[in-house]
Formats: C-alpha cells, structure tokens, sequence
C-alpha cells in the first residue's frame, strides 16, 4: 500500500470536525508565548494527561518544548480572529489580547470556554511533530460555543 501526499492527507482530515485551541506557554524570559492548534485531545482519565502535536519546524516548538508546562485554551466561537493570530508566527501575537497567569505562571485568554493547566508530562518525537503530553494541574470552565474547524473553514454548533 503506497503512501497518500500532503495534500490529500490534508483533505482526507479536514473531514473530521475538531475543537479550536489556543496552546499558550512561558518563554525562559518570562514572556507569553501561543499557538493554535486542533490536535488538541484528553489521553488518560487516571492520571488526568491530554496531549497536543506541535510541529518541530514551528516557532512555538522550542517555547513548550522547554517550558515546564502549559495552558490548553479552548476558544469561544466568537474568538475566530484570535485563532487566526496566534495560527500566524509573530512577535505581537499578545499586543492587545487580555490574559491572566496561572498559580505557577501559566497563561489563560480572556474569553475561552475553558482552560487546561497542565505541567510536562512528555515529549514524544513523531515525524515532523512533537506529541506534548500533559499532566492536567486544574483549569476553569466558563459558559459558550465552541470554535469548530471543519474542511479549512472555521464553524459553530447551530
């Protein structure tokens, strides 16, 4: 059985409908750090881990790489510009975004319909990604719809 291309790897997964997150981080400087992501998924119930794919060529990789852990925010359907920022690398993804910090120093948006504290549980190098998995520390759930992503477009439940 041959192999399929990037490109209809990517049509085939666009058929599968997925939360939208945004996976934040402290850098070693102590500055917020983010990206956007919809390989977010829960991996263990005892002990309570979730892990996330972040692509080794990304920015964000060498920032949650050495973190010691991070903050799975999962965005409100009226947060689709936000996804649209932290999808792009740049050094003001935060100019004008509200946040908090966690306990240990974490990073939670303002607005998501939920955040995941998690600590560092595992790096798993796996083709061109990292699989980050996390120890869930505690997070918060606030009221909303879900930002979906579905065929290369942003959606929300009707």
């Amino acid at each position: 059985m041959s192999e399929v291309d990037a490109a209809q790897f990517r049509h085939l997964c666009g058929r599968f409908a997925t939360g939208v997150v945004v996976v934040t981080a402290v850098r070693a400087d102590g500055s917020p750090a983010g990206m956007t992501a919809n390989s977010f998924t829960s991996v263990s119930l005892e002990p309570p881990l979730v892990s996330v794919n972040v692509d080794s060529a990304a920015d964000f990789h060498g920032v949650v790489i050495a973190a010691r852990g991070f903050v799975i925010n999962i965005l409100d359907s009226s947060q689709e510009a936000l996804s649209r920022r932290f999808a792009a690398a740049s050094a003001h993804q935060f100019d004008g975004v509200g946040y908090r910090r966690t306990e240990w120093g974490g990073i939670v948006l303002d607005g998501v319909i939920a955040a995941i504290d998690c600590k560092t549980e595992r790096l798993i190098d796996v083709g061109d990604h990292t699989i980050v998995v996390g120890r869930v520390a505690g997070g918060e759930t606030h009221e909303g719809r879900p930002l979906l992503y579905f065929r290369g477009g942003y959606h929300t439940l009707s």
